[in-house]
């Protein structure tokens, strides 16, 4: 087996998982239906996952690595900040309910713990996106000065409060765009001169 088929046959075996996983949950799949929709023996699935939960972890931080590159392309070369957080929220939400199945089977069946390392290593990476967007708006003088490490929490947390609920509460969920106004523009009224 050449390196390329080896990667185009990892791909696939990942993408195989995210539709099983999504369908039948992680407790009800199992290797053999993921090497069946990935067109591969189970054998073959075993060469390059030991076993469900390496495959599920495997596919977790290829999620979690491909959406933080993309998010951190995505507002690199924006100049206005306001739009880069705009961009950065709106990604982040629709991602999350593009991708909701996944999620509630992570949440219901792991619990949030699952994969915590990773999960930190991924919430840093885009804690350190929203940061760098801050600065250059302080810089800019678009934002007032505020603590930017306090500050990025804070959008981050907003951002993964939307995430659980749509493991605990989805009638909740908001828009990312109502998100992005309350976050660029507060809810105090500034005085009009």
């Amino acid at each position: 087996m050449n390196k390329r088929s080896g990667i185009e046959s990892k791909k696939r075996i990942l993408d195989a998982a995210m539709r099983i996983f999504s369908e039948y949950g992680y407790a009800k799949a199992n290797m053999r239906m993921i090497a069946k929709s990935a067109g591969i023996s189970i054998g073959g699935l075993y060469l390059y996952f030991k076993n469900k939960e390496d495959l599920c972890l495997t596919l977790m931080k290829s999620r979690m690595n491909d959406f933080a590159d993309k998010t951190m392309e995505a507002v690199r070369d924006i100049s206005d900040p306001a739009e880069a957080i705009d961009i950065f929220i709106e990604m982040n939400l629709n991602y999350a309910k593009r991708h909701k199945e996944l999620i509630l089977v992570q949440g219901r069946e792991h619990g949030f713990t699952f994969g915590l390392e990773m999960k930190k290593k991924f919430f840093g990476k885009q804690r350190g996106v929203i940061e760098g967007i801050i600065l250059r708006g302080i810089q800019a003088g678009t934002f007032r000065k505020v603590n930017v490490k306090e500050a990025a929490k804070v959008i981050f947390s907003i951002i993964r409060g939307f995430i659980l609920s749509i493991v605990v509460e989805a009638d909740s969920l908001f828009s990312p765009a109502e998100c992005s106004d309350l976050i660029l523009k507060g809810l105090l009224r500034r005085n009009v001169k």
